[in-house]
């Protein structure tokens, strides 16, 4: 008997928004996009119902599109590069941690001899 093969998974294509942003791959676009549409919704509708005045409220609609996606795509990207600094930071203590523990230039060693003095 032949080994029973694995179904394979069909190749799948990248979601591109426009043609240009792939939206599953670039860090925060997802949820910038989530949030600008639900942002038009609601300033689109809640124009509406307060003037009744149906171009008006889709260019509002646009607008709190544009304006909620740059906000909340501003807001996330700088703390994804906040986060990879911290990151970064915290990789070369542990490193320095790694290479320096028990050598004479480990400052916990000099700390602890400090205070027992």
């Amino acid at each position: 008997m032949a080994a029973a093969r694995e179904p394979q998974e069909p190749e799948r294509k990248p979601f591109k928004l426009l043609g240009i942003l792939d939206v599953e791959n670039i860090p925060c676009a997802r949820e910038s996009i989530l949030y600008g549409s639900l942002g038009s919704v609601v300033a689109g509708l809640g124009h509406f119902l307060v003037t009744s005045r149906i171009r008006r409220s889709c260019d509002v609609g646009v607008g709190g599109f544009i304006l909620v996606t740059l906000g909340c795509w501003f807001h996330c990207r700088y703390n994804f590069a906040k986060q990879r600094i911290q990151e970064r930071i915290a990789r070369e203590g542990i490193k320095n941690k790694i290479l320096y523990e028990s050598t004479h230039l480990d400052p916990e060693r000099k700390l602890k001899s400090s205070s027992n003095s």
